[in-house]
């Protein structure tokens, strides 16, 4: 299966004995129509929605930062027939994606520029708290291969808290979800009382590309086109990574876990290079730091694999995976969304059979506890 693929799948290779049931870790519901929360939001917050509508740190309006191409950021073949935006309907999902690709688990990460962008923080805690409920009423209690996340905005630390408290007292949440772009970088002290928390609850932070913190997406300023908006997701993930490691997030919280989603990975081993070099110069300003970053970065951290860094050369994505650590990738589709990668043709690069179950499904069965 992950060998390299020239030819299309056979119709015998469906049923294949050998084939690896695969732990998705990125798959994306879509809320069909806002109302539906209507039932998770409190009224004075349904008629905010409706009178004020969302106030959100972002230029885009009534848009997303992708072209119109590509709407819904979506496949063109994931639009259900029943109606709705591509991730809404969750029997087409398992049609197209659940059943034929054989996930046994598909870890949820809801993306809507409304969930992490407010302005108004009171009003995105209750957006959030509504968010996680419908994961659950809408999705995991429908198919039990979902699992949910909690989605919990950093800007209010307090808010936070008490929706990661909240939901771990239901039990049914295999991992925290804060944004990349935030206020402030998320090394910050103002944001490790939800790392402590996640700690102590032993839940995996997971940090999925998106949202707005009102800042350029890059460290140039504002892109002039929808491509350079992609590839900064790649920059974004390396600032995060920098700015946990050398402020010295995983030496507080040695059992913290964090997982990078949607990043892809190409990116880590030039960003971590870059750290130790300026570690071995500047140690002393940083004495928290007690082992090089590179050290934190193969013993605290996970990575989903989508989107892939493909090189022209098959033999350079496998020295990449070879160097990131096969142990610390997580499978991820990233469906129903148009640079989707199909599990059968991601890996143009011959994988062991240890390292295709690592990949698969070892490592996120692990870190999620599934």
């Amino acid at each position: 299966m992950s060998d390299v693929i020239d030819r299309p799948i056979l119709a015998e290779e469906e049923a294949a004995k050998s084939r690896l049931r695969i732990i998705d870790c990125d798959v994306h519901p879509s809320i069909h129509a806002h109302t539906d929360l209507d039932q998770f939001l409190p009224k004075r917050w349904q008629q905010h929605l409706r009178t004020y509508g969302s106030h959100l740190r972002t230029p885009y309006i009534g848009t997303t930062p992708y072209p119109r191409s590509s709407p819904l950021i979506a496949r063109r073949d994931a639009w259900p027939p029943t109606g709705g935006p591509p991730g809404s309907d969750l029997d087409f999902m398992r049609k197209q994606h659940l059943d034929p690709l054989d996930v046994e688990y598909g870890i949820l990460q809801v993306l809507d520029l409304f969930i992490f962008s407010q302005q108004n923080l009171e009003f995105g805690a209750a957006i959030q708290r509504a968010i996680n409920d419908w994961q659950l009423a809408f999705w995991s209690d429908r198919d039990p291969r979902l699992k949910a996340s909690i989605l919990a905005g950093q800007d209010d630390t307090q808010f936070a808290i008490a929706e990661i408290e909240r939901c771990a007292k239901i039990g049914r949440y295999v991992q925290i979800n804060v944004c990349p772009r935030a206020n402030e970088p998320l090394g910050r002290r103002r944001y490790w009382p939800i790392y402590a928390r996640a700690q102590e609850l032993g839940l995996p932070l997971g940090i999925h590309v998106g949202g707005y913190g009102g800042h350029a997406p890059t460290g140039g300023g504002w892109p002039s086109y929808y491509v350079e908006e992609h590839q900064s997701n790649a920059h974004t993930m390396a600032a995060q990574l920098t700015s946990l490691v050398l402020e010295g997030v995983p030496e507080r919280f040695p059992d913290l876990k964090i997982v990078f989603i949607e990043g892809g990975f190409g990116w880590i081993p030039s960003a971590t290079w870059r750290m130790d070099r300026h570690f071995d110069a500047f140690r002393s300003e940083v004495p928290h730091l007690k082992r090089r970053p590179s050290e934190y970065v193969k013993q605290h951290f996970w990575f989903t694999t989508q989107p892939i860094d493909e090189p022209d050369e098959a033999k350079h994505l496998r020295s990449l995976i070879e160097w990131v650590g096969a142990d610390r990738l997580l499978f991820s589709s990233d469906y129903p969304h148009w640079d989707f990668d199909d599990p059968r043709f991601a890996f143009k690069t011959p994988l062991t059979e240890a390292e295709r179950r690592k990949i698969f499904n070892g490592n996120a069965r692990a870190l999620y506890k599934l």
